[in-house]
């Protein structure tokens, strides 16, 4: 498996992990979404709202969009789950879509990244990946600690890349078109 492989499994486990905790908290009772919880984010629906903002600033330092900080700083939260969820699901496809389009090469090009008064600083397109997904499994799994407070079980989060555990997901890797991503055997 090369980097960019793995990258690409990478983005497809963001889809699939952000679809697995997005079922569990569209389940939640009316006022468990925005409840205060203890975390780095005071919610479930602020934590849920800053991955996507973080990811909205980064594909576009990565797409080269121009939008630069402004992405992250104009972002305006989701009162609503399921418009959230709506949301991340565009951007995970988005993701897909940025990684399937990549080579080898691409993986170490630098992008602009706007880090305000720290200036302008390039990044490898490898690494702001591997940033990216490190961030959203991190604020993840903070989601997933406060679901344990809720009406609503977390959901399993770490069945995506084992042979193994195929039969865990197999549903859902078809239903999300995933098929060709998740196996090591493919």
């Amino acid at each position: 498996m090369t980097l960019l492989d793995h990258l690409r499994r990478m983005a497809g486990n963001n889809l699939w992990s952000n679809d697995r905790l997005y079922r569990a908290v569209l389940q939640l009772k009316p006022g468990e979404f925005e409840a205060a919880r203890t975390s780095f984010f005071p919610s479930i629906k602020a934590t849920l709202n800053h991955i996507l903002a973080v990811d909205l600033l980064y594909i576009d330092f990565l797409e080269e969009g121009g939008i630069g900080a402004k992405a992250y700083d104009d972002f305006a939260s989701f009162d609503d789950a399921a418009d959230l969820a709506a949301a991340q699901t565009e951007f995970d496809r988005r993701l897909i879509a940025f990684c399937n389009a990549l080579s080898e090469a691409d993986l170490d090009r630098r992008v602009i990244t706007d880090r305000r008064g720290d200036g302008m600083i390039p990044e490898r397109i490898g690494d702001i990946l591997a940033h990216v997904f490190l961030h959203d499994i991190h604020h993840r799994g903070q989601v997933h600690a406060m679901l344990s407070g809720t009406s609503v079980k977390p959901p399993q989060l770490d069945e995506f890349l084992l042979d193994y555990d195929l039969r865990l997901r197999s549903a859902e890797v078809e239903r999300l078109g995933l098929g060709n991503q998740t196996s090591a055997t493919s």
